[in-house]
């Protein structure tokens, strides 16, 4: 048996795929990582400061905050930390995939996003989900949230899911969504945060992983 394994999970914006997720690292007693990856910015005091404020708030932010402050500073690892260079979104996303990766070697965990599936594939214990729903439920789901002024959520929806798409494609050269990049993907709209966490998790189970944290 493998000592970690990570649940990576890419998802259509409004179908509560962050939720689901949280909840399924709750129940399995693992890692959870959303936007505390992102934390990244231009100077190295704001990375420390930003993220790791963040990263206290999250399950695992003990681990998180030894990755990031052993590669901090450090010219013979990952990406330059120059601030000129820190800007450029390529050098970011190396910085971030290097986080990824460790993280992955560190401890089970569920990584949201970040093309965690592309930046993990030569990891055997890794699970790729993709999580949809329909436009409907996203729409009532994005309204519960009060996130968008009324009668401009399906517009922004449609926003998020261009600018999440462009993103995958631009760093993996691959569509996301593609169903070949994935183990399992689900819709979500029939279900509560509850019912879809178990689903997945009943999945990871036979999939052999159960009892590992």
């Amino acid at each position: 048996m493998a000592e970690h394994y990570v649940i990576s999970i890419g998802r259509e914006y409004g179908c509560g795929g962050r939720e689901i997720g949280r909840r399924v690292s709750e129940k399995l007693n693992i890692g959870f990582y959303d936007k505390a990856i992102l934390k990244m910015t231009a100077e190295k005091s704001g990375i420390r400061e930003s993220y790791f404020h963040l990263a206290d708030e999250m399950p695992g932010g003990n681990l998180l905050q030894k990755i990031i402050g052993s590669m901090v500073g450090k010219k013979d690892r990952g990406p330059s930390l120059e601030a000129g260079e820190l800007l450029k979104p390529e050098n970011l996303f190396r910085f971030q995939s290097e986080v990824i990766q460790k993280l992955a070697e560190g401890e089970s965990c569920v990584i949201m996003g970040r093309c965690a599936d592309m930046v993990l594939k030569e990891k055997r214990e890794l699970i790729r989900i993709y999580l949809y729903a329909d436009m409907e439920y996203r729409i009532q789901h994005v309204k519960e949230e009060k996130i968008f002024p009324e009668g401009q959520e399906e517009k922004n929806i449609r926003r998020m899911d261009r600018e999440r798409g462009e993103y995958y494609k631009y760093y993996t050269g691959r569509d996301w969504g593609d169903r070949d990049l994935y183990d399992l993907m689900m819709d979500t709209s029939g279900l509560n945060v509850e019912g879809a966490a178990d689903v997945l998790i009943e999945y990871v189970r036979k999939r052999g992983y159960s009892g590992l944290t």
